[in-house]
């Protein structure tokens, strides 16, 4: 309608890089085929920290001030488990230990946007990497290959809808504290 400000759809997130996008798809590739729903796209692969949901444009600089601040340690999570939730309809992959400094991460993450204005959302923060949705049939849940994931940086990400699925862009990235 006019006169409403234009709105982007944002969240945060892990970004893995290709080598670790690759290694997640390589070891998951047959669950997601077989769980009967529709395997997420090899680069929409990620690990989402904090979803905001659409934001007026005039205050994409508020998130990305919010992590500007942020000087959380660099960590390491270890994707080893698949599991199914039949809530979401989602099939993921999942740590069987969650480090504790992801967990400290979106936090202190939340808290800084909390200040800015931003709700909350009302998850909480589990690292997980949603390999399809739409699922109709899991299949092969519990242990899967381990895949290593050192992450060194977090990223605002904007999610565009399309005919054909999601869309993800990177629009910025931070370091995390090595």
């Amino acid at each position: 309608m006019p006169g409403e400000p234009k709105t982007r759809r944002l969240f945060f997130a892990l970004w893995p890089d290709n080598a670790v996008r690759d290694a997640l798809a390589h070891a998951t590739r047959k669950a997601a085929r077989a769980s009967g729903g529709k395997p997420v796209s090899v680069e929409n692969l990620h690990s989402t920290l904090a979803f905001l949901g659409a934001v007026p444009e005039a205050r994409l600089a508020l998130a990305a001030s919010a992590a500007a601040q942020l000087k959380e340690p660099a960590f390491q999570v270890v994707l080893d488990r698949l599991e199914h939730w039949p809530k979401q309809a989602v099939l993921c992959a999942t740590c069987a230990h969650t480090p504790p400094a992801a967990g400290e991460l979106a936090a202190e993450l939340w808290k800084l946007l909390v200040h800015q204005g931003f709700a909350r959302d009302s998850k909480p923060y589990r690292p997980h990497v949603t390999l399809a949705r739409k699922v109709v049939r899991p299949h092969a849940l519990g242990d899967m290959h381990a895949v290593e994931w050192p992450v060194d940086e977090f990223a605002l990400v904007e999610s565009v809808t399309l005919p054909e699925g999601a869309q993800y862009s990177v629009l910025q990235r931070w370091p995390l504290v090595r």
